[in-house]
């Protein structure tokens, strides 16, 4: 895109003669766009198979969390009778209608590629729901399988009077059987719950692999479970609930209230059924009638229940059907100072980026701290931390060895509630500080403070990042890790905390954008800074690589950017209810999103500041926040200004033109809310591939003064995306 000078393109206001869905897309469908390009990951035939049927599993596990939380959301508001429109001026029924079709499109999208995979899998050896290539030993074996492991465990359960309904758990999977007795022909109905230890699928012993689901197996083998009855018909379902958790600002006890609330999720009300397409009817009446389903969305389908389960065929030991493994690199920066993380972040500033570069080195500098004689002082957010944590341990440690530790841990972390409640108990046992933050805010910052004695005095060390403490998604999502002893920025982390232990607010910070105080204002700021240098002819441009974009206000500001004429490029992962391409509005926005063997998760904000992009003086931050209403006004959130020369470089010059480079896992938004895969030309590039293969600036040391390639191909490819 070419830069318009400010006679080009006068600004213009928007208003409200233009309709909201010409002007947003709306949150819900764009999500729902999101899952179709991470489904449409299963079908590229360049991908290995069992990636494709990762991808597969990932589509129906996103959609299980959209149903409980989103549609679940606008179920609860058109029950109270809540008319408020949605950013395109839906209404919660007109959303839940259009929802509902969408999802049945994606159900049916998912069922098609499954049965495509299916058929190549079979072909490489895998073979899934494929009875009719059992032998006789291996039905021998299912057999005697299912008598020793799985008959054991389940629970039949008659369906009359003298048997209440039983209940049926969020994500609970089971068969209805329509049963005649023989001895006096009597109709009976029995429902069989299939226990959540029992593995979804079950692997027969073989050359080659087969694999069968537990609910088939159950079906198969029903004469077992029901002697003296004629099975007349039966049908597998499964139910997903409302799983969201409101949190009560007159909570007197967090703990208590989210243990409280956790067993309220399990029970909560059926937002949508699965059914086998062969449901038998007259237990379907029956399953229909007792669960309740006024506003629950029932969907059929001729294929497999439950998509995600699909996930632990993945695990099949076939390293020819995936990725090859990659093994991130540790940054010659520290080895250099013989793994000291404190002597290589006191000399320079460094940024560390997930995958392509070890999370260790964010565990080292916890354990390094607890273990280090001289480190006072540890203090730390948790938001989620994972089952296995090497940062909980060090913290424990730290704290063990008479170190003032502080933990400040978020119970509102959506579906890690318990796991945190569990890290937040074994802490306080080892006499850490336990904090639980703000009551209607969530503290989402990614901080680590480490207040180390040096000489006469104290020095502070920060990790600050754009994801979680995690050390399994590190492996996955590509993040950022920035470590400073910059004493500005050290000095706003200590009164970012004492704002969360201790409520007290920042009258100012020297660096540090701490949300919901000042983050949207300092974001309308560097907008406006941009529409003015464009306005007096100087350079300008905004570039944003974020997971989401639906808040109104900042979309708005961009569309002011855009109607004066200022370059924008967003790189928008997921939902984006900005529309690119409106005549007079967004013709100057260019948004595309990036999907592929990494998730993007880091989120960069990049405004050129009266200078040619990609330059040395454009002004760069890192954040923990997405452009979203709940990040900028109810969370505790943090974006971090880039100074240290190398870093800038490494964040705008490498990471963020890269990420505008691709086009081998692009996406481009169209002005109509629709995408359109990338043609990657003939140059293609691949973002994950050059991270993979070419290391990163501020991670080199010396190396970097020796090997000048890499910087001077970033600059030709920055010069690339800034004229493109």
């Amino acid at each position: 895109m070419n830069e318009q000078t400010s006679q080009d393109m006068q600004p213009v206001a928007i208003t409200s003669t233009m309709a909201a869905d010409t002007l947003y897309t709306n949150r819900e469908l764009s999500w729902l766009a999101f899952n179709r390009r991470v489904l449409a990951e299963a079908s590229r035939a360049n991908y290995p198979l069992l990636e494709r049927l990762r991808f597969l599993s990932i589509s129906g596990s996103n959609l299980d969390e959209f149903v409980m939380i989103r549609v679940a959301g606008l179920a609860g508001q058109l029950q109270r009778g809540i008319t408020k429109t949605s950013i395109d001026g839906r209404t919660p029924s007109q959303q839940l209608s259009a929802i509902r079709k969408a999802i049945r499109e994606l159900e049916f999208r998912q069922q098609s590629v499954w049965r495509e995979l299916r058929g190549l899998l079979s072909e490489t050896g895998i073979h899934v729901c494929d009875e009719h290539r059992l032998d006789a030993p291996a039905r021998v074996w299912l057999k005697e399988y299912f008598e020793s492991h799985i008959l054991p465990v389940l629970t039949p359960q008659a369906i009359d009077p003298a048997h209440p309904f039983p209940f049926v758990a969020n994500k609970g999977m089971g068969l209805l059987f329509n049963l005649t007795r023989l001895i006096d022909g009597q109709g009976v109905v029995e429902m069989i719950l299939i226990p959540s230890a029992v593995p979804r699928f079950v692997r027969v012993p073989g050359e080659e692999a087969t694999w069968m689901p537990v609910e088939r197996l159950i079906g198969r083998y029903a004469n077992l479970i029901f002697p003296g009855f004629r099975i007349e018909g039966d049908g597998v379902f499964r139910v997903i609930r409302d799983s969201d958790i409101e949190v009560e600002e007159e909570a007197e006890d967090l703990v208590r209230y989210f243990r409280s609330a956790i067993q309220r999720r399990r029970r909560g009300q059926v937002i949508m059924l699965e059914l086998d397409a062969e449901f038998d009817p007259e237990a379907e009446k029956l399953l229909r009638e007792q669960l309740g389903l006024d506003n629950a969305m029932v969907v059929k389908t001729d294929g497999i229940i439950g998509i995600e389960g699909l996930a632990s065929i993945v695990d099949e030991d076939r390293p020819d059907l995936k990725f090859e493994p990659y093994t991130p690199r540790y940054p010659e920066r520290i080895m250099e100072h013989d793994g000291d993380c404190f002597a290589a972040i006191g000399e320079k500033d460094i940024v560390i980026h997930h995958p392509y570069e070890s999370f260790e080195v964010v565990v080292d500098f916890v354990r390094q701290a607890a273990a280090d004689p001289d480190v006072v002082a540890i203090k730390q957010t948790l938001y989620r931390a994972g089952k296995q944590s090497a940062i909980i341990n060090a913290l424990i440690a730290a704290a063990e060895a008479g170190k003032s530790v502080t933990a400040v841990v978020e119970l509102k972390a959506r579906f890690d509630e318990e796991q945190n409640i569990l890290w937040a108990n074994k802490l306080e046992r080892a006499g850490v500080q336990v904090i639980y933050g703000f009551v209607d805010w969530k503290t989402h910052a990614k901080v680590s403070m480490v207040v180390r004695r040096e000489g006469d005095g104290y020095r502070t060390y920060c990790h600050f990042g754009t994801g979680n403490y995690h050390p399994v998604t590190a492996r996955i999502y590509t993040d950022l890790s920035y470590f400073t002893a910059d004493p500005r920025l050290t000095r706003d982390a200590a009164r970012l905390f004492n704002f969360v232990t201790g409520y007290v607010e920042p009258r100012r910070t020297e660096g540090l954008v701490i949300s919901p105080i000042a983050m949207r204002e300092t974001i309308y700021a560097n907008i406006d800074r941009e529409i003015a240098n464009h306005v007096a002819g100087r350079p300008a441009a905004i570039w944003a690589k974020l997971n989401s974009l639906t808040d109104k206000g900042v979309i708005d500001k961009l569309y002011e950017a855009g109607s004066a004429g200022v370059p924008i490029r967003l790189v928008i992962r997921g939902i984006c209810c900005l529309k690119p391409g409106i005549p007079g509005v967004s013709e100057t926005i260019e948004v595309k999103s990036i999907i592929g063997r990494f998730l993007e998760h880091s989120r960069i904000w990049a405004f050129s500041n009266g200078f040619r992009m990609p330059s040395p003086r454009a002004r760069v931050f890192i954040s923990s926040a997405d452009a979203m209403s709940r990040n900028l006004d109810r969370r505790v959130e943090l974006m971090v200004p880039i100074r240290n020369r190398t870093v800038h470089d490494q964040v705008l010059g490498q990471v963020l033109v890269a990420n505008l480079l691709d086009s081998e896992q692009s996406w481009r938004l169209k002005a109509d809310g629709a995408y359109e895969r990338v043609v990657p030309g003939e140059k293609p590039f691949n973002l994950h591939r050059y991270f993979m293969t070419n290391p990163s600036l501020s991670g080199r040391g010396q190396a970097l003064a020796e090997d000048q390639i890499p910087r001077l191909a970033l600059r030709r490819g920055a010069r690339k995306a800034s004229d493109s």
